[in-house]
């Protein structure tokens, strides 16, 4: 079976904050949200491989990574067949970033929702 471009889970939750430190821990200590190193919490799921894992990323207040305007929070939705979903994306309309950018652990694109909410797409690297 062939799985077509589509959304496949959540790859991460970020928003931001004024006192970013203080809020991580405030989550470790209140619900055990540890951070990996000094960069975010990672919520890994063991049925789902190497990809399976949740980020939850806290920003500082004057961060531009979620585009422009105040946007408070964004969504990272991990996908399958990035070139593809983009592909008919644009087809159907959608704002699409065209910034793109490839590291060891996917490659990432961004998109507009209908309310104007920057949305980060991340496909993991492939398998094998």
């Amino acid at each position: 079976m062939t799985l077509g471009p589509r959304g496949t889970g959540i790859g991460g939750v970020f928003f931001r904050s004024a006192d970013p430190e203080a809020l991580y821990r405030w989550y470790e200590r209140h619900l055990g949200l540890r951070r990996d190193g000094d960069t975010a919490v990672v919520l890994r799921w063991a049925d789902d491989g190497p990809s399976g894992s949740t980020v939850f990323a806290i920003f500082p207040a004057d961060t531009t990574y979620f585009g422009p305007g105040g946007q408070t929070f964004m969504v990272n939705i991990r996908v399958h067949d990035l070139d593809g979903l983009l592909a008919r994306l644009a087809a159907e309309g959608v704002t699409i970033d065209p910034r793109r950018e490839n590291f060891p652990y996917g490659r990432f694109a961004w998109i507009v929702d209908l309310d104007g909410n920057r949305v980060e797409l991340w496909e993991p690297p492939a398998l094998g």
